[in-house]
């Protein structure tokens, strides 16, 4: 088990602002060479560490196929889509951008993943359980919240509203 007590979905939050304000652009000192997805991070536990600590102390291990985590960089072989494109593939295969993107889609897939889970372990049992989607009839709402299926709440700029206005 990893020694990495930081909380996960901290971690994977910090990591994906990090991404999105451009943190694995090429810095002007170390143009020559690129950027490495999570090593050159601030969420990388090594990250400007004299001392090392061994990688499956990381919090990002339980994502590391278990045949991967031998691996010197084990966090390249997260896989990062449901066909199993990994960083260590995207690296010999794909743009910048295309890393970047995969990156995000997996981190915002996994920071909801976290959050449902932690919501559903934290209401109350029998209490109804929030459902992105929902329908009228037959139509179908996906951009909706809904109850366990009861009532559905159209959701608008991505906060929920309420009825009154």
């Amino acid at each position: 088990m990893p020694k990495d007590n930081r909380n996960l979905l901290d971690v994977l939050k910090f990591e994906l602002e990090f991404l999105e304000q451009g943190g694995y652009g090429r810095l002007p000192r170390e143009a020559w060479r690129p950027r490495f997805i999570f090593e050159d991070s601030p969420t990388c536990m090594n990250f400007n560490s004299r001392d090392r600590e061994p990688c499956s102390e990381c919090l990002l291990m339980q994502f590391v196929p278990a045949d991967s985590r031998k691996e010197q960089t084990p966090c390249t072989h997260l896989p990062l889509s449901p066909s199993g494109k990994t960083l260590e593939s995207l690296y010999r295969t794909g743009t910048q951008q295309e890393i970047e993107a995969a990156l995000g889609a997996w981190l915002r897939a996994t920071i909801h993943q976290l959050e449902v889970e932690q919501s559903r372990q934290s209401a109350p049992a029998g209490s109804p359980q929030p459902i992105l989607g929902g329908s009228v009839g037959r139509r179908p709402i996906p951009n909706a919240l809904s109850f366990s299926g009861r009532r559905v709440y159209p959701l608008r700029d991505t906060k929920l509203h309420c009825g009154n206005g």
